[in-house]
């Protein structure tokens, strides 16, 4: 079974009881059941981290540079449109696809928002489907190893 990081930056870890008119009412804990549920089924081990700490991503980032990982799948939060950090610790990365999640769609809020420098070391996003994005980020991430593999 192949291995897949998410990482959960700032705030997530207040899902379904912040901004519930922009994030929706599930918990990060219930987006973490339905996603592992679903990648079990496609032979995917999903390992969920969350911090509020930008030094503690980082440190999850580089553990992807060492193989221990076959797949990234992180939602920065805000630190999305401010980090030139963690974008630096993802470019580190060669091996293993990295697909960039929001909940909300980044492009319909604040113009701030719109500026994401994940985005420019991803192989792909997914934004504005609520929870949901985590499983198509999964579906995306499979679809890359399949094609990687062969």
């Amino acid at each position: 079974m192949k291995n897949i990081l998410v990482i959960n930056g700032p705030n997530l870890n207040l899902l379904g009881k912040r901004e519930l008119e922009i994030y929706g009412k599930t918990s990060l804990k219930e987006i973490e059941n339905k996603t592992k549920e679903f990648s079990k089924n496609i032979k995917l081990n999903t390992i969920f981290k969350q911090s509020n700490e930008e030094s503690k991503i980082i440190s999850w980032i580089h553990e992807c540079v060492n193989d221990k990982y076959n797949g990234l799948l992180i939602n920065a939060g805000a630190y999305t449109h401010t980090s030139i950090a963690i974008m630096d610790a993802l470019k580190a990365i060669e091996n293993i696809p990295i697909i960039e999640v929001h909940l909300s769609n980044i492009h319909q809020r604040e113009e701030f928002r719109k500026k994401s420098y994940i985005s420019e070391v991803a192989d792909g996003v997914i934004f504005g489907f609520g929870a949901h994005s985590y499983i198509l980020a999964i579906m995306a991430i499979e679809n890359l190893l399949k094609k990687k593999n062969g």
